[in-house]
C-alpha cells in the first residue's frame, strides 16, 4: 500500500507534485496560506487541511515545500504546527531549500520532540521536473529513515542519492545552487555577445549541442532568455535567496567563492530594480539595459 501524504506547501513546485501524487493513487492532505492554492489541489483530487498538524495528523510522511527556512520553522514549530501532531514512526521530508544549519536543527528538534525522523531532500529540476516525477533530489539524513523513503522518492524523481547525514543534501544543494546561479550569469552574458556579434543567437544551443558548453541551462534556460520568456518557472527572489545562502554558508566554511559573489551581485540588482516576481532567466534585463 501507498503511504498516506500530509502536503505543507502547494505553490510552484508543491502543487504540481501534489497532482502528480493523486494521479499514481496517493491520499493526499494539503495545507497552504494561499487560499487559491490548496483550491487547485483540491480540484485535482487532494484533500484540504485546516493547518499544518492538521494535515500531518495520522498520516505516513508529512512533505514539506516552502520557500524560506522561517516558513518551515512555522509549518514544524509555530502555532498549529504540524510538529505538535506527529509521533512515530511518522516522517518529515523537506523539499525546501533551507539553511543548512537551520535543517540540521529541525532534525533534531523534532527527534527530541516526538521521536520522528526528518530527511532534508532539496530538489532541481523545477515545476515540470516536479510534474513530471523527473526531479533530482538530494537527501540527508538517518540510513533508516532514508530506507522508508525510497520507493516514494522513486515516483517523484529520476535521481535519489543520499548524500549522508541531516544536513547533508542541503550541502549538495548549496552546490547546485552555487553552479547553478553562475551558470545563469554566464548565459546572459553569451546571448549577449551572441546578439552583439550580429549572428543567430537563438541557435546558440543547437550550434553547441554535444560540446562541452552543452547541458541543461544551455538547453533550456538559455531558450527563454533569448526569447524574452520571463514567466516564472522559478522566481528570481527564490535564486536570490539561494545565492545569499550559499555564500553566507561558503563563508562560514572559509571557502573563498568570487564567481558566486558576482551573481549574488547581479540578482541583488535585479530585485532591486522590481523584478522579483520574473523567472530567474530575467537577469538577462541587467545586460539589457
Amino acid at each position: 500500500m501507498k503511504p498516506t501524504l500530509a502536503y505543507v506547501g502547494v505553490g510552484l513546485m508543491g502543487l504540481p507534485m501534489v497532482k502528480r501524487l493523486v494521479s499514481l493513487g496517493y491520499a493526499v492532505r494539503v495545507y497552504d496560506i494561499v487560499t487559491p492554492q490548496v483550491e487547485a489541489a483540491q480540484a485535482a483530487g487532494a484533500v484540504a487541511a485546516k493547518s499544518a498538524a492538521d494535515a500531518a495528523r495520522g498520516v505516513d510522511f508529512v512533505l514539506l515545500n516552502l520557500p524560506t527556512t522561517d516558513a518551515v520553522e512555522e509549518a514544524m514549530f509555530g502555532a498549529d504546527g504540524a510538529a505538535g501532531a506527529l509521533e512515530p514512526p511518522q516522517l518529515v521530508v523537506d523539499f525546501s531549500t533551507v539553511k543548512v544549519e537551520k535543517g540540521r536543527a529541525f532534525a533534531a528538534r523534532l527527534r527530541e520532540a516526538t521521536g520522528c525522523g526528518w530527511i532534508d531532500a532539496p530538489v532541481s529540476g523545477g515545476p515540470p521536473a516536479s510534474a513530471t516525477g523527473t526531479l533530482t533530489v538530494m537527501m540527508g539524513g538517518d540510513d533508516a529513515d532514508v530506507a522508508r523513503v525510497v520507493p516514494f522518492m522513486n515516483d517523484v524523481s529520476s535521481r535519489c542519492t543520499h548524500m549522508g547525514p541531516p544536513g547533508a543534501g542541503l550541502a549538495a544543494k548549496m552546490i547546485n545552487q552555487l553552479i547553478v546561479g553562475c551558470t545563469h550569469a554566464v548565459m546572459a552574458e553569451a546571448l549577449l555577445v551572441a546578439e552583439s556579434a550580429g549572428i543567430d543567437a537563438a541557435r546558440i544551443p543547437e550550434c553547441l549541442a554535444g560540446g562541452h558548453a552543452d547541458g541543461t541551462l544551455l538547453q533550456r534556460l538559455y531558450p527563454r532568455m533569448a526569447a524574452r520568456d520571463f514567466a516564472p518557472q522559478g522566481y528570481a527572489r527564490q535564486l536570490l535567496k539561494d545565492l545569499e545562502m550559499v555564500n553566507e554558508y561558503a563563508g562560514a566554511l572559509k571557502a573563498p567563492v568570487p564567481m558566486t559573489a558576482e551573481a549574488l551581485s547581479l540578482y541583488r540588482l535585479l530585485i532591486h530594480l522590481g523584478h522579483a516576481e520574473l523567472d530567474t532567466s530575467a537577469v538577462f534585463k541587467i545586460y539589457e539595459r
